[in-house]
């Protein structure tokens, strides 16, 4: 039997992947949880060797959580089963140690096959993301322009930023004007809405 840990914020979703991959005879749902800091413990605690995580979670988002995971617990493998197909939450999610990713309206029997095939320690990537991902290549934003942008989008002044990121408040100025240019936005919120769209943020 595989052993699954489900975790997503929305607890019909959770529950119906949980009822569906349950009917597998090889796959037991062992925890289900629906916060992203709740995920590492879990884990641990339930023996979980799969982890199907939501990108969008409080406390910590699943690529985040995919990160950790991969740090603490390696002999949890992460499959990353989000309703937001974007090429950028791809390759950050890669990147934190994920085995897989496909999109929330994958058919069932895809699913299991998805769990199985995570299990035996292969790779499973949503075919068409996986082609729009290898197209749009990488974020062209620098580290400091993404924390900027990420800051920006809450909406507070340069002063704001400035003083969350422990910078000057021309440098905030220079970082957001180069992603302004970066992304092909018109302002900041349309430059942090493009980067959020293409999964940079």
């Amino acid at each position: 039997m595989i052993r699954l840990l489900i975790a997503d914020d929305q607890a019909l979703v959770r529950g119906a992947l949980s009822a569906l991959l349950g009917l597998e005879r090889d796959i037991d749902v062992v925890a289900e949880v629906g916060r992203g800091d709740e995920v590492v413990e879990a884990a641990r605690a339930s023996g979980a060797e799969v982890a199907m995580l939501d990108i969008e979670m409080p406390g910590l988002d699943g690529i985040a959580a995919a990160a950790r995971l991969h740090d603490e617990v390696p002999a949890c493998r992460v499959l990353i089963v989000t309703t937001f197909g974007r090429p950028g939450y791809l390759k950050r999610a890669m990147q934190s140690g994920a085995s897989g990713f496909v999109v929330k309206d994958t058919p069932a029997p895809q699913l299991a096959d998805a769990v199985r095939r995570i299990a035996q320690g292969l790779r499973v990537v949503d075919p068409a993301l996986a082609a729009e991902s290898l197209a749009q290549g990488d974020s062209p934003l620098t580290e400091r322009e993404t924390d900027v942008l990420e800051a920006a989008r809450a909406g507070g002044s340069i002063a704001d930023i400035a003083r969350i990121l422990h910078l000057s408040e021309g440098t905030v100025r220079n970082h957001l004007s180069s992603a302004i240019g970066k992304t092909g936005g018109r302002n900041r919120a349309d430059a942090a809405r493009i980067a959020e769209t293409n999964g940079w943020l």
